[in-house]
């Protein structure tokens, strides 16, 4: 990027803002020039400082960290600046984020300031093989299905924020249900959340619940509730209730509370969040995060209680390897006389890590998992079809590759799958997928 174009992005951005006609600061810049008055004003503003404080040098080619830092200076003038230069400043960031987070930007401080609405999304396609699993179809061995979903984020004030989303289900390519839009589609998100104080957080409305967060296990989506969180000084408690929107418990009413914390044990620091699984930046090796749960309820689907824990163990450097242990105890009613007790765990072993924003980055994974029969009651999120999570024990192994920035390719695969009770194993499955992210 040259400073030519650099000047005209960040006059473009500081249109209005900088209102007093400054001294020109630098001695290659002649009274005349096209770029004159905005060269000033940003020289003023302390947006650009130019080479050894006296020369623009308008034709020199700038790095992208010269760029960032004048993207972060603009972040100063935003409380005046118009839509489209918000816009504007919003995209470098987006562009420039990874330089940002080097000169000590918090790029999600910056989202807060451009404006009070940010729009994101992301689109699914994927192929499915599994040997005569979908006996439904004209081809009962493989699927090939796609999903969206859009994502709003709007700040009301500096206490309540407001979250609206729109899916689609996993629609066929070859989908012959003549099913219209508005039953391919639904609302999954739509909540209003609050900040009652530095400790204390709400949430009401259509929100995402997870239960088993370690390998997601049991996954369910859209959840109508409301919950509280507290949140002290390396620890957290979570609480609600509502009802589910997806999957087998569609319906089910249930009531929840995680425990949440950081720790120290010996060298180790961890950061350990219910809904993100985040660790903090900058934590030393051997990290141990997770958080323990428990669910009652479930009205009419003769389930009474799950009980479950998960962890998570970094070694060798932060992105290197990762270990994952998910454990539920479900237990029943006597609504079925052939229902039973059960256990559902899981391990994998991970290194590396691909992330959206970084091409080229990437990891691999094995795991294992063991669960007895009529234990699975999640939405099917997990990347196993129903039949290779219940009633089963199996391996499982996959890659997970970013082809470019917010483009991501995985390969799955089970191995050695097993049923638990009963003679008839489950076929292995083979999933390919590509997501993208905007």
């Amino acid at each position: 990027m040259n400073c030519k174009l650099a000047a005209s992005l960040a006059a473009t951005m500081t249109a209005g803002i900088c209102c007093a006609f400054a001294a020109n600061p630098f001695v290659d810049v002649p009274s005349d020039s096209w770029a004159y008055r905005s060269i000033c004003q940003l020289a003023d503003a302390g947006v650009i400082q130019g080479v050894d404080g006296s020369y623009f040098q308008g034709n020199r080619e700038i790095t992208r960290y010269e760029a960032a830092e004048m993207t972060a200076k603009a972040m100063a003038h935003m409380d005046t600046a118009g839509i489209e230069q918000r816009a504007l400043i919003n995209k470098l960031a987006d562009e420039f984020a990874d330089e940002l987070t080097g000169l000590g930007v918090r790029v999600q401080n910056l989202e807060n300031r451009v404006g009070n609405v940010r729009v994101s999304g992301d689109f699914r396609v994927r192929w499915m093989h599994q040997n005569n699993y979908y006996k439904s179809k004209s081809n009962p061995d493989d699927d090939v299905d796609y999903r969206a979903r859009i994502r709003t984020n709007a700040a009301v004030n500096d206490k309540t924020k407001v979250e609206l989303g729109l899916s689609t289900f996993n629609i066929d390519f070859d989908d012959n249900n003549s099913a219209s839009d508005g039953d391919q589609t639904y609302v999954d998100l739509a909540n209003v959340q609050y900040q009652f104080s530095p400790s204390l957080s709400g949430m009401i409305g259509r929100y995402t619940y997870l239960m088993g967060q370690g390998m997601y296990l049991q996954y369910t989506e859209a959840f109508d509730g409301a919950k509280l969180k507290y949140t002290g000084n390396n620890w957290s408690l979570t609480g609600g209730y509502g009802k589910f929107k997806e999957g087998g418990i569609t319906g089910a009413k249930a009531g929840y509370i995680a425990l949440d914390g950081t720790f120290t044990h010996g060298n180790a620091g961890v950061y350990m969040d219910h809904f993100t699984g985040s660790m903090v930046t900058g934590a030393v090796p051997n990290n141990i995060y997770g958080d323990v749960g428990y669910i009652k309820g479930w009205n009419g689907h003769n389930i009474d209680n799950i009980y479950g824990a998960y962890a998570n163990l970094t070694f060798g450097g932060h992105d290197n390897w990762k270990w994952t242990g998910d454990y539920q105890r479900i237990t029943k009613d006597t609504t079925y006389a052939h229902d039973k007790d059960g256990n559902l765990w899981g391990m994998k072993l991970q290194y590396g890590m691909a992330k959206m924003p970084v091409s080229n980055s990437w990891d691999a994974w094995l795991e294992y998992i063991d669960a007895d029969e009529n234990t699975y009651v999640g939405a099917p999120n997990f990347w196993r079809n129903p039949n290779l999570r219940n009633n089963v024990t199996s391996w499982g192994a996959g890659i997970d590759y970013t082809v470019s920035k917010n483009l991501m390719f995985s390969i799955m695969q089970s191995f050695g799958s097993q049923a638990k009770e009963g003679s008839d194993d489950p076929t292995d499955e083979t999933r390919c997928q590509f997501v993208m992210v905007f």
